[in-house]
């Protein structure tokens, strides 16, 4: 049984204003696994007064000391790996190679491109007589989810740290451990008092007291468009700057060449991954109308690959998160039957064999239309939609057709066609045949939110832009 009964505020480790626990429930066997402590808006406000108090000196210190501090939280880091994943698997079902692997390797990933980023970042440019200058926005509010919790708190946190801002991070009540091992991550490696504060909690008792903060400068948030929406609406009152990376109903069209059975393949592969709970998930499976039944016939045998079970064990994918979301997801799939989408593999009610724990069996529908709940719906569970095309204009046509834009992807031999489809997506974030880079922008169109993260452009919205004219002398202007 894990017991964190302390927030971390001002480098210290203390107790909440309000000593509240929240027990944290193992989604494989559905039984308590540990507590931790449940802060509350004057917690929130202790933790702000501490980041405030901060700014001035962490604003001010040199791209070299902030470097320093970045390479001891690697370090540390790296040192515990393995403690991060095994709370992991234990808060949100993460299979142990997923955990130890991809879950707690982005972290790394993230923390290696920020200090690389930070190296070569150009915080200061001349334009004639005219400096720009780029200074930390403040206090950031950082809000994270559960499902992939070390890359979405290392999207945020490293790029704020690194651009000289102080920071409060709320993660998601559902996956709380992650937060408390990344804090003693950041204790340990020298982070200064004040620079990072962790308030555990949710949404209402101090996601909103954060969002609504008059001393915080900005927000940033990953999770539900509907949460999003509330954040949002929360923050204006103080102008702060809010960006948000919500949800995703992301479109897989598959090119009708050589390759074509190969990426069907691997669409089902990639979209069953963490049990479905990805936000740039390829949820929605475009392939050629005369190929259908083919389609159907590789999907049908990859999906039946995808194994579930204990996530100590050697299984692809294990439970989803909570009961809520198995409750969530079990309601959508019924309705993708009673809207009488074609059900090739999967279905309602728990996989063979296992009688607890949240576990879904991987569900794949095909001769799916866009006006169909389970084509609408960001699902977030191992459920893929097939849907027909009849020409590359059509195609691009599905891909478009969804209040989302947060992620597109295209496979295809042909890489000119490919390419080109791509551009026709609007999504902020489109891969050609799985391609994969921490400097690439990640954010979404519509109501997938607004900014963008990792690399250098994860940088941006955590800076304020100021130009100081008059800067250089008249004769001065174009040196």
């Amino acid at each position: 049984m894990r017991d964190y009964a302390k927030l971390y505020i001002g480098g210290q480790w203390i107790d909440p204003v309000e000593p509240r626990t929240l027990d944290i429930v193992n989604p494989a066997t559905e039984e308590v696994c540990g507590r931790v402590a449940v802060g509350s808006a004057a917690d929130v406000d202790r933790a702000v007064a501490a980041a405030r108090a901060a700014f001035p000196g962490w604003s001010t210190t040199s791209v070299k000391e902030r470097l320093d501090v970045l390479q001891n939280i690697l370090e540390v880091y790296q040192n515990r790996a393995g403690d991060l994943a095994a709370a992991l698997t234990e808060e949100m079902g993460a299979p142990s190679a997923l955990a130890h692997g991809f879950q707690v390797g982005l972290g790394v990933g993230h923390l290696t491109t920020a200090i690389e980023v930070l190296r070569n970042f150009a915080f200061e440019e001349q334009r004639g007589a005219t400096l720009i200058v780029k200074e930390a926005i403040g206090v950031c509010g950082l809000i994270t989810p559960w499902n992939w919790p070390m890359n979405q708190i290392a999207v945020k946190l490293f790029p704020a740290l690194a651009t000289g801002c102080t920071v409060v991070l709320k993660p998601s009540e559902q996956s709380p451990f992650t937060g408390q091992v990344f804090a003693e991550i950041l204790d340990a490696a020298g982070v200064p008092a004040g620079v990072f504060n962790l308030v555990q909690g949710d949404g209402p008792g101090v996601g909103v007291p954060l969002s609504v903060h008059p001393d915080v400068d900005m927000i940033s948030f990953t999770g539900s468009t509907r949460a999003g929406i509330e954040i949002a609406r929360n923050a204006a009152p103080s102008v702060k700057r809010v960006t948000q990376e919500l949800g995703g109903k992301s479109p897989n069209i598959i090119l009708d060449d050589a390759d074509f059975a190969e990426n069907v393949g691997k669409g089902v592969t990639t979209m069953m991954g963490n049990s479905g709970q990805t936000c740039s998930a390829p949820s929605r499976m475009l392939v050629p109308a005369a190929r259908m039944a083919e389609a159907v016939e590789v999907a049908r045998e990859a999906a039946s690959q995808v194994t579930v079970g204990d996530p100590n064990g050697d299984f692809v994918i294990g439970p989803v998160v909570s009961g809520a979301q198995f409750d969530k997801i079990q309601a959508l799939i019924q309705k993708g039957i009673d809207e009488r989408a074609v059900l090739v593999v999967g279905g309602t009610g728990r996989p063979e064999g296992l009688t607890r724990g949240y576990y879904v069996k991987p569900t794949v529908f095909a001769e799916v239309t866009s006006d169909m709940t389970v084509a609408r719906e960001e699902i977030f569970g191992p459920v893929l939609t097939i849907h027909g095309y009849e020409s590359v204009d059509h195609a691009v046509e599905i891909a478009n057709d969804t209040e989302y834009g947060l992620a597109g992807y295209v496979a295809g031999a042909d890489l000119d066609q490919a390419r080109a489809v791509a551009r026709r997506i609007r999504a902020g974030y489109v891969a050609i045949n799985d391609g994969f880079d921490f400097n690439c922008p990640f954010g979404g169109y519509k109501k997938s939110g607004n900014g963008r993260e990792w690399g250098e452009f994860g940088f941006h919205d955590y800076l304020e832009i100021k130009g100081i004219l008059g800067y250089a002398p008249p004769d001065q202007a174009n040196g």
